[in-house]
């Protein structure tokens, strides 16, 4: 037997908008712990999530926290390259990827769904 952990694939589903609540934050710092740990880290957002990438904003959103949204340019420091965002759900609220923060990869919501079902691990907020 071997003493090497099993890397899990474990899928971040951001879905709520980085207003008003602590879902966004709580999320990435689960992202940031999961990639101190070796996993293979997917991050994808979706619906309203896609606006935690959205240029020009303040995400402080009346809470007693600090705006997180350039944290996300961190990702990359901590090896986690496989950020994607849904198609549809830019389409539906009037961005493109260029209105983002960081690259994504853009995926359709078919594609999405694939991705989903082939993860060790799907966490939503």
């Amino acid at each position: 037997m071997s003493d090497e952990p099993v890397m899990k694939k474990f899928m971040y589903l951001n879905r709520k908008a980085p207003h008003g609540t602590v879902y966004a934050l709580e999320v990435l710092e689960m992202i940031l712990i999961a990639a101190m740990f070796d996993q293979d880290v997917h991050v994808c957002f979706l619906d309203d999530g896609v606006y935690e990438l959205k240029k020009g904003q303040d995400a402080k959103g009346g809470l007693e926290v600090k705006d997180f949204v350039n944290t996300y340019r961190a990702l990359d420091g901590y090896g986690i390259e496989k950020i994607y965002a849904e198609l549809e759900s830019l389409d539906e609220r009037g961005l493109t990827a260029d209105d983002l923060v960081i690259p994504v990869e853009v995926v359709s919501r078919a594609e999405m769904a694939g991705m989903i079902a082939s993860m060790d691990v799907v966490l939503s907020a």
